[in-house]
């Protein structure tokens, strides 16, 4: 089926694995630096910035291990392509930041929307059954 060509499994898992730990490794983020991230936040004009960073953090982390393990993909997934959709424009709206600010605004903005487009790929695949996976869904 999907994964049937020679090596497909092994390349999905390794890109699950590092898409995943990735993201995962930004929600910890979240939750070590909340002190630098909930000021940053608030200036942004995100509402209750002392929840949302937590909250944030945690869809970040549950969504990461969910897609590198392959534990409830669909809500894994569905969780970093909500995140993705509402923290890229407010967090990185680069057309609305300092002079000095755009360039960093605008790579972090691009950066998020690949994010989101990979996110959006495992959503897609979240019903297929995944090689090396914890194989544990809701589909």
């Amino acid at each position: 089926m999907v994964f049937d060509t020679a090596g497909a499994g092994v390349a999905f898992l390794l890109g699950r694995v590092l898409f995943g730990a990735v993201l995962a490794f930004m929600g910890l983020n979240h939750f070590l630096n909340g002190e630098e991230m909930v000021p940053y936040a608030q200036f942004k004009g995100i509402p209750f910035p002392g929840l949302a960073v937590p909250f944030s953090g945690g869809m970040l982390l549950f969504g990461g291990l969910a897609i590198a393990l392959g534990a409830y993909p669909v809500l894994g997934a569905g969780a970093l392509a909500l995140f993705l959709l509402v923290a890229t424009p407010t967090m990185h709206d680069f057309w609305a930041a300092a002079e000095d600010d755009q360039q960093d605004e605008m790579i972090n903005f691009l950066k998020n929307v690949g994010l989101l487009g990979g996110a959006l790929v495992f959503l897609a695949l979240g019903s297929v059954n995944w090689p090396d996976a914890v194989g544990v869904s809701l589909f």
